[in-house]
């Protein structure tokens, strides 16, 4: 039947060949209606894709604060040092007028002075006092040990290590006072570090002689 038709002319065929390609057309556009819904996303995969975007957003913008945070925590620290060490250099100078003022008056204390020398003396000391407000005002602090105070070498400077009645490693005398500014060292303080009691040293007997012979050997 088919052999048939072939045989018969074009134009009796014409039918038949527009309802084939409007077939082959159907088919077409069924196949690719098919395609399209395969590859659209379920709703499923659009809400896990969206949690996904909005994690990640969050984790951006959680940095974003972060850097802020710590962006504004620099700049105030910043600002507290500025504001705290900017007179650093000339806290530096000023101390070696303190200096001076505190050797002037250890030598003029040590004198007995009266009458107007001692009214100087009193001035200076005045003056010395004075000074050292100011700087404490400004965040200037004098560091001053104590013999058998505990040794900082942040704060310390060891000049020499000597016998004491101190500890070994403790402070045994001070040589020139130190300065901090906020939480920096400005000038250590000189000291001399115990190197503990002399070998020779003797155990005190509160005051009393020895009674004669006490120091003999008495054994056969």
């Amino acid at each position: 039947m088919s052999d048939e038709k072939d045989d018969l002319p074009i134009e009796d065929r014409i039918e038949d060949i527009e309802k084939a390609e409007a077939e082959a057309l159907a088919e077409a556009k069924a196949a690719d209606a098919q395609s399209e819904e395969a590859s659209e996303p379920t709703p499923e995969d659009a809400i896990r894709a969206l949690q996904a975007e909005l994690d990640e957003t969050r984790d951006q913008m959680m940095r974003l604060a972060a850097d802020a945070q710590n962006t504004r925590r620099r700049a105030e620290k910043d600002v507290r040092d500025a504001r705290a060490y900017a007179i650093s250099a000339f806290a530096g100078d000023v101390l070696g007028v303190a200096d001076n003022l505190s050797r002037a008056l250890e030598v003029a204390q040590s004198e007995n002075l009266e009458g107007p020398a001692k009214t100087l003396v009193d001035g200076v000391a005045l003056t010395e006092k004075s000074l050292l407000s100011a700087l404490e005002r400004h965040g200037v602090k004098k560091i001053d040990p104590e013999p058998g105070d505990a040794f900082d070498p942040n704060r310390h400077q060891a000049t020499a290590q000597i016998p004491s009645e101190h500890p070994n490693g403790k402070v045994a005398s001070l040589f020139a006072p130190g300065y901090v500014i906020g939480e920096r060292t400005l000038r250590a303080a000189m000291v001399a570090v115990s190197a503990g009691a002399p070998a020779n040293a003797e155990p005190a007997n509160d005051g009393e002689k020895p009674e004669p012979g006490a120091g003999l050997d008495v054994k056969a």
